[in-house]
């Protein structure tokens, strides 16, 4: 499968020197990573001396619509596979220290970040917001009551096995990641009980990690312009914690 993504480079980047690397995953799933969203999203990465890299895997848009139709009822396989494809080559094109991966989402960007870190520990840390670690109770609570059910080819009680299968939270024994997480505690498109279990894994299973909540926020943590500014701050915070 032929895969498109977008790099940027670090800022003032010097081939003879190691980098890290930060991947962020888009929200939708069927959205797409485009030059003038992956500039504002990235930018701030390149400043900080970063190399970052915004895929477009299975399910995103602009590949025609057998690609966009690529995750149903495979929610973190092939659109997993796609993003780990694209850092591998990535690692082996550039001057990208292995050992220095980071991870970030929003939204199903969210999702697909408490998947990865479910599935690699190749990623040393990893920032989530408003991403869904359980699919039936989000089904029950996302006020877009037909996508998980059009995703997952059927209500809970339907395909329970998919619900669970495709769902971080039955997989965390095999975390280590440590992980920042983000959430509008008004949030009626990925609930904000979504975030508390996942705070909760966290803490149960010894991860370090931080919970930021911003009050009255819903999904896209947009009615204040002050929370954009200190969920960002926050998020480069935490990734150079881990991955500088």
């Amino acid at each position: 499968t032929r895969v498109q993504g977008w790099l940027m480079l670090p800022k003032d980047y010097d081939p003879e020197k190691k980098y890290p690397l930060v991947v962020s995953v888009h929200g939708g799933p069927s959205a797409a990573c485009a030059p003038l969203w992956a500039e504002r999203n990235m930018g701030p990465l390149s400043a900080m001396g970063y190399f970052a890299l915004c895929p477009n895997p299975r399910g995103s848009y602009g590949q025609g619509e057998a690609f966009t139709q690529g995750n149903v009822k495979d929610f973190g396989g092939g659109d997993y596979h796609d993003i780990m494809a694209g850092v591998d080559t990535l690692v082996k094109r550039y001057p990208i220290d292995p050992k220095r991966i980071g991870i970030r989402g929003h939204s199903y960007g969210g999702y697909m970040t408490n998947w990865l870190i479910t599935q690699t520990t190749r990623f040393r840390s990893a920032v989530t917001g408003a991403g869904a670690v359980e699919h039936a109770a989000n089904w029950g609570n996302d006020d877009l009551t037909f996508d998980d059910a059009s995703y997952l080819s059927g209500q809970p009680w339907e395909k329970p096995e998919l619900y669970q299968s495709e769902a971080a939270l039955f997989q965390f024994d095999k975390v280590k990641t440590p992980t920042h997480v983000v959430q509008g505690d008004s949030d009626v498109r990925v609930s904000y009980l979504e975030g508390v279990a996942l705070e909760r894994a966290l803490q149960v299973r010894g991860i370090p990690h931080s919970f930021l909540v911003f009050p009255g926020e819903g999904h896209s943590l947009d009615k204040n312009p002050w929370h954009g500014y200190i969920k960002l701050r926050e998020e480069l915070k935490w990734l150079e914690k881990y991955d500088k």
